[in-house]
């Protein structure tokens, strides 16, 4: 039960973060926003880290693997811009939150007892953030297999990311394997950026929103990945995965977006198999 309500606070905190990034996009690229909400990230959780981080817990399987895991998240984050960027949304939104179904499967190749319920419950996460997306009628535009090919790869990017960074967490310690999941992330994007040469900053306008989502995404990600150290960690990303339809009842509730009947009945299924999850 803990796992999952720290899934659903983590998804909370993407769900603003998300809310954040429809206004971002617009008004500048992505790779330097991502370098700042990353460093923000990264500075926040290196202050607790180089405080109370128990660093003599810190192995070397569990460095590396929070490395992995940090690379493949940056990876991961980029695809889910891209995809988004390049739409529509009733498309992507259902790839990039069926990633709950790769991470029980994952967790069902490490011995995890998942039965036929679970997987029933995973369908209803699903299902509900799908159809939150498919009746949004905030993207109009035709179907591109990019955007479907960019929304899978963020889907594995980040079931990837929890699956490791929570197996770097069970081998070390919660805050420095977060440290070093940020560190390699920001050297991951550096390199893209210099790759790509991109070297123009943002708006210094922007700078406070990015640092609110650089906060943002360092709580959510610290949130799942600690989750690590709880019984069945897999359900926190299982619950996590909800930021997409938290961005819509957050769009409903501050921007005054619609929501149809049909878009209700979907979060109250999503919500219901996040309920059967927590017994």
């Amino acid at each position: 039960m803990h796992s999952l309500l720290l899934g659903l606070a983590a998804a909370l905190a993407w769900g603003i973060h998300d809310l954040c990034v429809r206004f971002v996009s617009q008004k500048t690229s992505i790779l330097p926003a991502m370098l700042i909400v990353f460093a923000t990230g990264a500075i926040l959780v290196a202050a607790a880290a180089l405080t109370i981080g128990d660093w003599q817990a810190m192995t070397l399987t569990a460095a590396w693997l929070a490395g992995l895991s940090g690379a493949i998240f940056a990876l991961g984050s980029y695809a889910l811009y891209r995809a988004f960027a390049l739409g529509p949304v009733r498309l992507v939104a259902p790839l990039v939150g069926a990633y709950p179904a790769l991470s029980l499967g994952m967790a069902m190749l490490q011995g995890q007892p998942i039965g036929p319920g679970h997987w029933l419950a995973v369908a209803a996460v699903i299902g509900g953030v799908g159809c939150i997306a498919f009746f949004s009628s905030d993207d109009g535009g035709p179907v591109k297999l990019e955007a479907a090919g960019w929304g899978l790869a963020g889907a594995i990017g980040f079931a990837l990311t929890f699956a490791i960074g929570q197996a770097a967490t069970q081998a070390g310690a919660e805050l420095p394997v977060l440290i070093v999941t940020r560190v390699a992330a920001i050297l991951l994007l550096l390199s893209l950026a210099h790759l790509s040469r991109m070297v123009r900053l943002p708006s210094r306008k922007l700078l406070p929103l990015l640092g609110l989502m650089g906060a943002l995404d360092a709580v959510a990600l610290g949130l799942v990945i600690y989750s690590g150290s709880l019984p069945r960690p897999e359900f926190a990303s299982v619950s996590a995965s909800l930021f997409g339809l938290v961005t819509v009842v957050l769009a409903w509730l501050l921007l005054r977006e619609n929501m149809n009947r049909v878009q209700w009945i979907s979060v109250a299924v999503a919500f219901g198999g996040i309920a059967y999850l927590g017994f």
